[in-house]
């Protein structure tokens, strides 16, 4: 973890998209979703978000960057950033929580391995969901990835299929002390599956938006074949749920529940694939390319208030501080590149996007999400 940060605590989310099935044969109908992604709801004592619906995750704890990982990760150490796939992006334009040196900070684990690390442990904490790679399945899966090609895809072997006592004990003391995670590793025999997570964005909490507490977030996402059995910590979250992205949408739009801009434009990207093998396939593909820094810069309008990503007309060309400017006399037109998020209410976001998203990633789909229309 990078303790010069002035601003921002480093942290790691993931996307969960775990599939099911519809119909009478298991088979889904065109234009419905075969999948649901988790969301929990976070505590109303929390003080980051209270009560809004995230995706598992939270900050980096010194452990995820801890030199014991190299004993579990004894037979990938050899291979770069332990045999994960490499990122064409170029190294001056990665987002600094990928590209910061952290052997000049202290650990010898990189943080595309050590953020991964963060958001399987995080994700355990909070939901229960264990995603791991035997000791027995260890030579196996490192002989495929010596031998995988580009596109080839890497197994996500086992999902929860321990005992669950175990599990259950073991949850209790990573919840207590993060640094557990690595003990309950070593004792059973089993590696964090960091090679199931690709690569998928990097937000930056806005200036003056959700209290004094700003992360800087990597964001991952794994796609599962079936749902895993889930709990609540009962502490920082107080119920989960799984819903395909449109009805998280919809249930947002009619004030159901509440979620940040962040989770309201990754849901829109993820309503592009109804299909969750076409989700998998595209996230495995595209997440070499890398992804773009995003700080979203705040502009106040008499009805609400715009948030300004990069490619946006109004996006400032030094935002690393953030800031909060007058913007009504925004003046659009068709040739105005639009990138923003217009917030009327913590409940009424819409988009506004007519760039070309980089590094070969979604562009949202902008609602509204209608339940009688076909996605």
């Amino acid at each position: 973890m990078n303790t010069r940060l002035k601003n921002w605590k480093e942290a790691a989310t993931l996307i969960l998209a775990a599939g099911h099935k519809l119909g009478a044969e298991g088979l889904s109908p065109p234009h419905r979703f075969d999948y649901n992604v988790l969301l929990l709801k976070r505590s109303p004592k929390s003080g980051f978000m209270p009560n809004a619906y995230v995706f598992p995750g939270g900050m980096a704890d010194s452990s995820d960057f801890s030199s014991d990982w190299l004993d579990v990760f004894k037979a990938f150490t050899n291979s770069p950033n332990f045999g994960l796939r490499s990122v064409q992006q170029p190294h001056d334009t990665r987002p600094p929580i990928f590209a910061t040196d952290r052997l000049q900070l202290g650990s010898p684990i990189p943080g595309e391995v050590a953020f991964r690390i963060c958001a399987l442990r995080e994700t355990f904490e909070e939901s229960g969901v264990l995603l791991f790679v035997s000791k027995d399945e260890e030579m196996t899966l490192l002989k495929s990835l010596e031998d995988r090609r580009t596109t080839d895809e890497v197994k996500h072997y086992k999902v929860n299929e321990l005992c669950s006592s175990e599990l259950s004990r073991w949850r209790t003391l990573v919840n207590q002390n993060p640094s557990n995670f690595i003990t309950m590793c070593r004792e059973l025999q089993v590696l964090p599956n960091i090679w199931a997570l690709h690569e998928w964005a990097n937000w930056l909490t806005p200036e003056r938006r959700y209290g004094v507490k700003r992360f800087d977030t990597a964001f991952f996402i794994c796609c599962l074949q079936d749902t895993p059995h889930t709990l609540q910590d009962d502490k920082e979250i107080e119920r989960f749920q799984w819903s395909t992205p449109p009805d998280v949408l919809r249930s947002y739009q009619a004030r159901e529940l509440w979620i940040a801009p962040p989770q309201f434009y990754e849901l829109s990207r993820m309503c592009r694939f109804p299909s969750l093998s076409d989700l998998q396939n595209f996230a495995r593909q595209r997440s070499s390319d890398g992804c773009e820094q995003w700080l979203p810069v705040v502009f106040q309008q008499d009805d609400g208030y715009l948030s300004v990503l990069p490619g946006d007309r109004l996006y400032p060309s030094n935002s690393s501080e953030g800031r909060t400017v007058d913007a009504s006399v925004d003046q659009e037109s068709s040739e105005t590149a639009l990138h923003r998020f217009m917030i009327s209410d913590p409940y009424g976001t819409r988009l506004q996007i007519n760039i070309t998203p980089k590094y070969n990633h979604l562009m949202p789909l902008v609602g509204p999400f209608d339940p009688s229309a076909e996605l």
